[in-house]
């Protein structure tokens, strides 16, 4: 990864092109910008704006509800990881509460759901609050995203080389999350983390701010800005790409920062089927045999999530919750793990 200084924007409305050599031009910009950055823009997704302003209207009504009624769709309720988050729930740097409350939601599946019903911990029906309006909003926001994130998923596969289904084939039931998030308005919080550097466990995420705040790590050790650009999303690399291609695509540590006005944040997770083991691709493998053990996609969420919320350490603590075997430590992965920067 390079000492990038800024993050590149990329169209990629020639996806949803028929012609093939548009596509593979599209497929290679985007290898291109995962290679050297890790961290870039996409415009041209057809997602309508107005389903955004749809999903923010909603979010602001939820997140000013009195905090004992945002409690009635508290996460911990949930056996699947779904519903609302409070202040100080998570910390994923050094044990430091991060300082914004999300709502998280998913793929919404049946209660009669067979994974479900076997105690499959992130997949499952989404938890929501009694607000008219709110799931329809989220949940057409989602898909919308969801099918953008399909198509990067097939064009990341034809950057590489590889068959145009290679990771396409693993996403036809996906723990792929999507959060609301909100920092509140802090006038005390200059040069403050609102949430601290990491990296995303999953694929890669589609992200949409409302403001200013977050900071990318550049092969430098120096934090970038990634300001909002209108009509675009933040596209950034997650763990799963990174151990996919080992190391030829880094997952990108990131962190946000400077939070002193309002701000909401919806990132979109972009995740593989639970069961799906992730290992480097042959083209990838080390010719010493030397490379990082496998991960179970949703095993891998699930583990990094469990370290990061408190009702969930707090299960792990008492020994109700036991970790899959193999899992990582947090910040295991990205420029965070290779240049020790904390």
């Amino acid at each position: 990864m390079s000492a990038f200084t800024s993050v590149p924007i990329v169209d990629i409305s020639g996806l949803r092109s028929t012609d093939d050599h548009e596509w593979s031009r599209v497929a290679t910009e985007l290898g291109t910008a995962a290679r050297e950055v890790g961290f870039f823009y996409v415009s041209g997704t057809g997602v309508d704006e107005a389903r955004f302003a749809r999903l923010l209207a909603a979010t602001r009504e939820f997140f000013a509800l009195p905090v004992e009624e945002k409690m009635r769709s508290y996460i911990g309720l949930s056996r699947c990881h779904r519903g609302y988050v409070p202040v100080g729930e998570e910390g994923v740097e050094n044990g430091v509460p991060d300082l914004k409350e999300a709502f998280d939601t998913a793929l919404d599946l049946p209660a009669d759901d067979p994974d479900y019903l076997a105690g499959n911990p992130m997949l499952g029906p989404n938890t929501w609050p009694e607000l008219p309006g709110f799931a329809e909003a989220v949940t057409d926001y989602y898909q919308a995203v969801l099918e953008v994130g399909h198509l990067l998923l097939r064009a990341f596969a034809v950057a590489l080389g590889e068959d145009p289904d290679t990771f396409t084939r693993h996403a036809a039931k996906t723990p792929s999350q999507l959060r609301l998030v909100h920092y509140p308005y802090d006038p005390n919080a200059v040069d403050a983390l609102g949430i601290g550097a990491h990296t995303d466990y999953e694929c890669f995420t589609l992200l949409k701010p409302t403001a200013p705040g977050l900071e990318v790590l550049n092969g430098a050790g120096e934090w970038i800005d990634v300001p909002p650009v209108p009509g675009t999303f933040v596209v950034n690399v997650g763990d799963l790409l990174e151990l996919w291609t080992n190391g030829a695509f880094i997952a990108t540590s990131h962190r946000v920062r400077k939070v002193v006005e309002e701000r909401y944040s919806f990132p979109l997770f972009f995740n593989v089927d639970y069961d799906t083991e992730v290992k480097p691709l042959p083209q990838f493998a080390s010719p010493d045999g030397e490379d990082r053990p496998p991960l179970r996609a949703g095993e891998h969420l699930f583990a990094q999530t469990a370290q990061s919320f408190a009702y969930l350490r707090r299960r792990i603590e008492s020994g109700e919750l036991v970790l899959p075997e193999g899992s990582l430590r947090l910040n295991q992965f990205g420029q965070q793990a290779l240049q020790g920067v904390e």
